[in-house]
């Protein structure tokens, strides 16, 4: 019985402990959680509420009138826009995913190779994601690659490179300045992501390494069977986090209708939270196929 009561004792303060802690961890979230809350959970509600309305703006402020399902009528049989503006986005968000979940990682694993300057070469790949923040990549992306010309060229002609190209072959020109604009636009979103490649590339266990060039493993089958398998987790998460940014800049033809539509003081704020509640249906259901496509599937067969 003693010896009972001794282990009863201890699993009371092991379980004692446990609470302190995750009040602790709550305390710690709080100020996330009612942020959360505040400008996230009451605007994405609202904005559901609101798609179902018209709103409109007067002198005493917003008339908000019952509309039912007529914003979403309008949205998908009387607007010109909306459907193909969605799927320009989708033909645009599935490639640009997949170049810049790629790119980082490849540029991920080999910065994590290099022993000479690592640190020099991290930040100068994580350069771009600080300089062109904020107001210089929102010019970068809304500006007219035209100039407003017929030729995406002549807006960068001033280039010597760009003259003599274009004096030999305009096609050549157009595409080379073309090709130019993309990839600055992706080097810029794969900053974040290789900093979470790095991290999970430097929690892997090398006794695993050690033990498959015992085994005469070279470094293509050490690649697919040690360090994919072990980094999915932080693929899925990149992958997440890439489809979420992307969506945010102008780049995304959607966005660009949702916050003309929220300018517009007649009726135009229902509309808008249509565009987006619809958007956002389509992003979660991304986001659902990523899920399934990189989910830990030997956990779950273990669970079950």
């Amino acid at each position: 019985m003693g010896k009972q009561g001794k282990v009863r004792g201890k699993k009371r303060k092991i379980t004692s402990f446990q609470k302190r802690q995750n009040k602790y961890g709550y305390l710690f979230m709080l100020p996330w959680i009612i942020g959360f809350g505040l400008f996230t959970a009451f605007p994405f509600g609202a904005t559901i509420f609101l798609s179902f309305t018209k709103v409109r703006q007067t002198v005493l402020g917003f008339d908000i009138t019952w509309n039912g399902l007529g914003n979403y009528i309008m949205t998908f049989f009387e607007n010109v826009e909306f459907t193909p503006a969605l799927l320009s986005y989708l033909s645009m968000i599935i490639p640009y995913t997949f170049i810049i979940v790629i790119l980082s990682f490849i540029l991920a694993y080999l910065l994590n190779k290099i022993t000479f300057l690592k640190g020099v070469l991290r930040t100068i790949y994580f350069l771009p994601v600080i300089i062109m923040s904020g107001p210089v990549m929102y010019q970068l992306l809304s500006s007219d690659p035209t100039g407003g010309e017929m030729d995406p060229a002549v807006k960068y002609f001033d280039i010597f490179i760009v003259q003599i190209i274009y004096a030999y072959s305009r096609r050549l020109a157009i595409t080379l300045v073309d090709i130019f604009v993309q990839l600055s636009i992706i080097l810029w979103f794969t900053g974040i992501p290789i900093i979470l490649y790095i991290n999970g590339l430097q929690k892997i266990n090398p006794n695993l390494y050690e033990a498959a060039q015992i085994d005469s493993a070279n470094a293509w089958q050490i690649l697919w069977k040690i360090t994919i398998p072990i980094i999915k987790p932080i693929v899925l998460v990149v992958t997440i986090f890439t489809i979420s940014n992307i969506g945010t800049f102008s780049i995304n033809p959607v966005y660009d209708l949702i916050r003309t539509a929220t300018e517009n003081t007649n009726g135009g704020l229902g509309i808008a939270s249509t565009f987006a509640w619809i958007y956002s249906l389509v992003v979660l259901l991304l986001i659902g196929l990523v899920y399934l496509l990189f989910r830990n599937r030997e956990k779950e067969r273990r669970h079950n």
